[in-house]
């Protein structure tokens, strides 16, 4: 187990299989898909909130608290090419409502909000947004607070749970226009 950053202190980091991901995400099934199909491989506790339009999720293996993704319930994988201009700005409101919240409940600098995949793997187009906690180094900010090779935090599964459920009330209270 690697030891976490100074700024990063409330959780360990675990070490992350990497060639393990790669290989599942290039011949298994889409992850996305599975969880909107309720496959019990991924926890139902971990969703944020889903509509007829996208899920919302916390990251499996994230690398910064409260790092969630946003993706389509339909399985489309071009990030602007499958998508009508509503249905782009649909899915931009729940990225918007989504990162208001993160910012609510996490400590956040800066939010990345990202598209992130390939026709490789990871088919499914989804946003990545994640809260990058202030006092972070600058030369460990950006792409370097999203690498995966300095191991994922080990959040257990209640605090995980817990996690989704606080911006997902967050996310009721902008819908309500607080």
């Amino acid at each position: 187990m690697s030891t976490s950053p100074s700024w990063d202190a409330d959780y360990p980091r675990k070490p992350f299989d990497l060639a393990r991901y790669v290989e599942r995400t290039q011949a298994g099934p889409c992850f996305i898909c599975e969880m909107i199909a309720r496959d019990p491989a991924y926890p139902l506790d971990q969703i944020v909130y889903e509509d007829d339009v996208a899920i919302v999720f916390l990251n499996r293996y994230p690398t910064l608290l409260g790092y969630t993704l946003v993706a389509p319930r339909q399985h489309r994988e071009h990030v602007t090419g499958d998508f009508s201009p509503d249905e782009y700005l649909a899915l931009q409101r729940v990225i918007y409502r989504t990162s208001e919240a993160i910012r609510r409940v996490v400590p956040t600098e800066r939010l990345y909000v990202l598209s992130l995949g390939s026709q490789q793997g990871n088919r499914h187009v989804h946003w990545h947004l994640a809260p990058l906690p202030p006092g972070v180094p600058y030369d460990q900010q950006q792409i370097a607070a999203l690498m995966v090779e300095a191991g994922i935090l080990d959040i257990p599964p209640a605090e995980m749970a817990s996690l989704a459920q606080r911006i997902r009330k967050e996310m009721d209270a902008l819908e309500d226009g607080a």
